[in-house]
């Protein structure tokens, strides 16, 4: 199935959302089909789960839509405010103490990898959401909001409500918790020293 194409792809998020505000429902897709990759992978790797990271998802944009008459432009960016929400909502999720069982998460499968590698790099995607979910989940939102979403520490200390300092001890912990629990298994994920 072809996704749609982002007629909108030279309009900010902070446009498409008063667009939206004001009647414009294809800018509600577009902002739609923009944002919800990024939500869904970053609540999915928060979790564990996919089902859990779907709803979380829906719930953030359904709150980015009731949001949108009152949106302040300038004031924080879109997706700023938007990943706060999911880390707030992950947050509630992992609080309710639903179990992961990780096993049961299947990998997405790149075609231009050959098998073997393929298999390889399941095994380290696997492992790494394993010992991510051995992480507090403060240092699991770091981490995850820097290394695997690639966001600055102010960003992220905005999302988190916390200063940059404590984003620098969180993910320089986060970081150095998952050295020690993958370390064991350098061999086995194919990282053997030369």
């Amino acid at each position: 199935m072809e996704m749609p194409r982002d007629t909108f792809q030279d309009v900010s998020d902070d446009a498409l959302l008063v667009l939206y505000a004001n009647g414009d429902a294809s800018a509600a897709r577009a902002l739609t089909l923009r944002l919800t990759p990024k939500v869904y992978g970053h609540a999915f790797r928060v979790l564990g789960d996919r089902a859990e990271a779907e709803d979380v998802a829906q719930e953030a944009l359904i709150r980015l839509w009731k949001q949108a008459t009152d949106w302040r432009q300038g004031e924080a960016k879109v997706t700023t405010w938007l990943y706060r929400v999911v880390a707030n909502l992950c947050t509630d999720r992992l609080r309710k103490g639903r179990g992961v069982a990780l096993d049961a998460i299947p990998e997405p499968e790149d075609d231009a990898e050959s098998p073997a590698e393929a298999m390889q790099q399941k095994s380290r995607q696997a492992a790494l959401q394993e010992a991510l979910m051995e992480l507090p989940d403060r240092q699991r939102q770091a981490v995850v909001l820097r290394h695997i979403e690639g966001m600055s520490n102010p960003e992220i200390a905005q999302i988190m409500d916390i200063g940059v300092e404590a984003v620098e001890s969180l993910t320089a912990r986060g970081k150095r918790a998952l050295a020690k629990i993958l370390a064991g298994r350098k061999d086995e994920l194919g990282y053997s020293d030369d």
